[in-house]
């Protein structure tokens, strides 16, 4: 089973996490499933950029984005060139690392502070 290594976040995962999953799922339901609190404001549908990460390694063995995915991460905070959206993003059968960008564009939780 491939795993993935979340970067520390200062935030949702101060201390960095690692955990096992089966290929096949989002990295969004895999970092729920494990306790990392990522926004994902328009349930999975693809109609936002609140769950945008970055993949520091594996990237390639991601299925690969569609347009409507590059359409809504052009919208998102701190946008690279391994950027995902992790409610699109499946994981298949390599380790990733994954790194929580600093800001969504999550503008409740914004308000919030």
């Amino acid at each position: 089973m491939p795993k993935i290594t979340v970067l520390p976040h200062q935030e949702l995962c101060p201390e960095g996490k690692i955990f096992e999953v089966r290929s096949g799922g989002s990295i969004c339901d895999a970092l729920l499933a494990n306790h990392v609190e990522i926004d994902h404001s328009c349930d999975h549908s693809c109609a936002c950029s609140t769950c945008h990460v970055i993949i520091r390694e594996g990237y390639t063995s991601l299925t690969p984005p569609e347009e409507g995915e590059d359409d809504m991460l052009d919208k998102a905070w701190g946008l690279q060139p391994q950027s995902r959206l992790s409610c699109q993003a499946v994981i298949r059968d390599k380790d990733l690392v994954v790194e929580l960008p600093k800001h969504s564009l999550n503008l409740a939780k914004e308000a919030a502070h």
